[in-house]
Order: C-alpha cells, then sequence, then structure tokens
C-alpha cells in the first residue's frame, strides 16, 4: 500500500470512527480507575458527578441515567449516604419515590476525584511533544464540536 493510500485510509471515517472510540473508551476506563481508589467506586464518582451537576434525582432517574437496575443504585446510593456524601429524603413531587442530593462531603470527595484524574492525564500528556499537545489540543476541541459543546 502507497503512503497516500495508507493516508486515506487512516483518515476514511469508518477506519477513525473505530480508532476514536478505541482510543476514548480506553481512555476512560483508565480515567474511571484512576481517580476513584479506596474512597468512592467508578459508580460512586459518576453518581455524585451527575447530582453535582443535574441536583437532587430520584433513585429511579438515577438508575434510569445509569442503566442501571434500582436496586443496584440502591446499594450505590446506600453506600454513598454512609460516607456521608448524598442525603436522602421523600421526594415531594411524589412521597413514595426517594429524593438522593449530594453533600458538601460529596462535592469535596468529587472534586478530589476530578482532580486525581486530572493529574493523571496531565502527567502523561507532560511526557509528550509540543507538536504532539498541539495535536491533541486541536482533537479535544474537535470532539467538543463534534459532540455538541
Amino acid at each position: 500500500m502507497s503512503p497516500t493510500q495508507t493516508k486515506n485510509k487512516a483518515t476514511a471515517p469508518d477506519t477513525l470512527a473505530i480508532e476514536l472510540r478505541t482510543a476514548v473508551m480506553r481512555t476512560s476506563r483508565r480515567l474511571r480507575v484512576e481517580a476513584t481508589g479506596d474512597v468512592i467506586t467508578p459508580g460512586q464518582y459518576t453518581v455524585l458527578a451527575l447530582l453535582n451537576g443535574s441536583g437532587p434525582s430520584t433513585l429511579r432517574d438515577l438508575a434510569r441515567s445509569e442503566h442501571v437496575q434500582a436496586p443496584s443504585m440502591t446499594r450505590i446510593v446506600n453506600a454513598l449516604a454512609g460516607q456521608g456524601f448524598v442525603t436522602r429524603s421523600a421526594d415531594p413531587d411524589d412521597g413514595r419515590q426517594v429524593r438522593v442530593d449530594i453533600t458538601d462531603a460529596g462535592r469535596t470527595v468529587l472534586a478530589e476525584a476530578r482532580g486525581q484524574r486530572t493529574a493523571w492525564l496531565a502527567q502523561r500528556v507532560a511526557r509528550l511533544s509540543e507538536e504532539d499537545r498541539l495535536t491533541l489540543s486541536r482533537a479535544a476541541r474537535l470532539m467538543q464540536e463534534m459532540s455538541g459543546k
């Protein structure tokens, strides 16, 4: 295959989509593992991030957002409540539902986990050449545009 054919194949939408998806998923998995440690699990991190960004939510809505069954979400929320990272209360619109909200302690642990993720990624980025960092910067902007942000 000629260099032009190789370049064309590497930039073909289907080929590039596979490579991007793989890279994003691997990086995402690694970031989830690197930043949770002993304090919170990746699932707990995600729930705290949802509550921090969207405000209080019912167990049902959290389970739906995370694509898990209600008993799984109940276990996650129970663990977070036990650590003082969330509170539970009756939903004001439907007293049969449990409403979950993040606490200040939950915001603190979330910020620490986000900081750990950023630090882990920054260490890897620091090892790259200036040219590669510029390439990643452009790629990050393009990916944000593609995802509608």
